[in-house]
């Protein structure tokens, strides 16, 4: 059964370091009482993003940017401001909230720091948002000293808050880099190193990506591979010789025992991002498997074992010009609209964003698609070729922003509360920029808009807006994951 909202109360800690905790009676607290009563939010006016120099060539921290998304503003499409964080090498990834929609209703509960774990250098930084949201400060660093002395723990990635007030993140591998050790950080609400989340011995083979369910008490997590493999650059052979994932992790929730291991096969290589539906009562999720190319729809059953389904098949292009015969789309992100109608998701190879009507989760529509980049765009080298007996040659028409053309493929998607605004960046991780979009390190990434039917369902790109991070001060950077400062779709759970 859902928590009542005196239990949320009682479960959710303090926000800050110098508040207790404590239970609340009046205070709506952060986020939102629904996922149908966040759309009603108001329209976005600041998003947070993650800038990368770590493996640019440029000896610069990585940052924070602030863009400014109000149309109504004279510095509408553009980086307002810019928080360096303290160290070089620390591959800014990621981002989560200290608190979210899942303690609404809570007195001492409130988002005012955003986590940002260092995939790299195993740092993470605690950000300060809610002084000045235009201009966040530096808070607080955990060292990765601390992390691994404490836990073993390294290689950080994906951050949720919990309605306990503690942080979970979650952690690739050992401090070498090997599929070991690895498993999930608890923070306290100081952002203390409290231990780790799940029962010992039962950490998961490969991590990446989470997300919990507590009516129906799970949590399941994705496997990207071990971070000696991917931290410089993707190998096939890195695939064949098992260093890269295709489990889905079921744990049990709150306790962290590994119930079942779901076993993806050749359809559910390297799983990436999870989501369930946001409705808390659903037990309903997906998950994109970026090297097959398929988005696999879990869901539990009556015995309460969990299955899985691929429900979205996206072809592999026949090409030439390319390390491969055949080109997959690789769909390295996706995401849910608040209301569970739209699941949206991006092909980095192929250079296409989708969007699919869900009512139906087993079967669904393809309603919308935009092209924005890719390596098969008009002007590359990269040639697709029809698998019929003709052989045609094709490329796909791209539209110039701004008079800019399209760099990279689309990479990172956020979705605006109303359902009626998507947000792209192109940066997917340093090293394999450089490797399979070189063009990103000299000219560095951007942003653009897309604007959604969320009613029939349709997507269009914004003329209007582009961030250019080739122009940023200190040298061309890499853009990856975006946050508003009163949280998201990706960010926020409800309990």
């Amino acid at each position: 059964m859902a928590a009542t909202m005196v239990e949320k109360n009682q479960m959710c800690s303090s926000s800050g370091p110098n508040q207790s905790s404590g239970c609340c009676s009046n205070r709506i607290g952060p986020g939102y009482a629904t996922p149908i009563e966040a759309m009603s939010g108001p329209r976005e006016e600041l998003l947070y993003v993650t800038c990368i120099y770590n493996g640019t060539g440029i000896e610069k921290p990585d940052y924070l940017g602030t863009i400014d998304v109000d149309p109504n503003s004279p510095t509408y499409s553009q980086v307002i401001h810019r928080l360096p964080v303290t160290q070089l090498g620390d591959e800014l990834h990621h981002t989560g909230w200290n608190s979210c929609s899942s303690c609404h209703g809570n007195l001492s509960a409130e988002r005012r720091f955003l986590i940002l774990p260092s995939l790299l250098s195993s740092r993470i930084y605690v950000v300060n948002t809610a002084t000045d949201p235009r201009a966040p400060s530096l808070h607080k660093v955990v060292q990765s000293d601390d992390i691994l002395a404490k836990t073993g723990l390294a290689f950080p990635h994906t951050s949720h808050c919990l309605a306990s007030g503690d942080i979970m993140i979650s952690c690739l591998g050992d401090q070498y880099g090997n599929a070991k050790q690895l498993g999930f950080l608890l923070l306290d609400s100081n952002f203390n190193v409290k231990g780790r989340w799940e029962k010992p011995g039962h950490g998961p083979l490969f991590g990446y990506d989470f997300w919990y369910q507590p009516r129906h008490k799970t949590m399941i997590s994705t496997s990207w591979g071990a971070p000696a493999a991917f931290r410089n650059g993707f190998d096939l052979q890195d695939v064949i010789d098992g260093l890269y994932g295709r489990n889905l992790n079921v744990y049990s929730w709150p306790d962290g025992e590994l119930k079942q291991t779901l076993d993806l096969g050749d359809t559910g290589l390297l799983p990436l991002e999870v989501r369930f539906l946001h409705d808390p009562s659903k037990d309903i999720g997906f998950v994109g498997c970026a090297l097959s190319s398929n988005i696999v729809r879990f869901s539990k059953t009556c015995s309460g074992s969990w299955t899985h389904e691929v429900v979205i098949s996206v072809e592999s292009l026949k090409v030439k010009n390319w390390i491969l015969p055949e080109m997959p789309g690789l769909i390295t992100d996706f995401l849910i609209s608040l209301d569970d109608r739209f699941l949206y998701f991006v092909n980095w190879f192929h250079g296409d964003i989708r969007q699919y009507n869900i009512e139906d989760t087993k079967n669904p529509i393809l309603t919308g698609q935009v092209w924005v980049g890719g390596l098969i765009q008009e002007g590359s080298d990269v040639i697709a070729i029809s698998k019929d007996e003709d052989e045609n040659e094709m490329q796909f028409k791209v539209p110039k922003i701004k008079g800019n053309r399209l760099r990279g493929g689309p990479q990172m998607i956020q979705m605006s509360l109303d359902g009626n605004r998507l947000y792209v960046t192109n940066s997917l991780f340093s090293s394999w920029d450089r490797q399979f979009y070189p063009e990103l390190i000299e000219k560095g990434a951007h942003m653009l808009q897309i604007d959604v039917n969320s009613k029939k369902g349709g997507l269009t790109i914004n003329s209007g807006f582009f961030v250019d991070f080739g122009l940023e001060p200190e040298g061309a950077s890499l853009a990856h994951e975006m946050r508003y400062p009163g949280g998201d779709c990706t960010s926020d759970i409800w309990i």
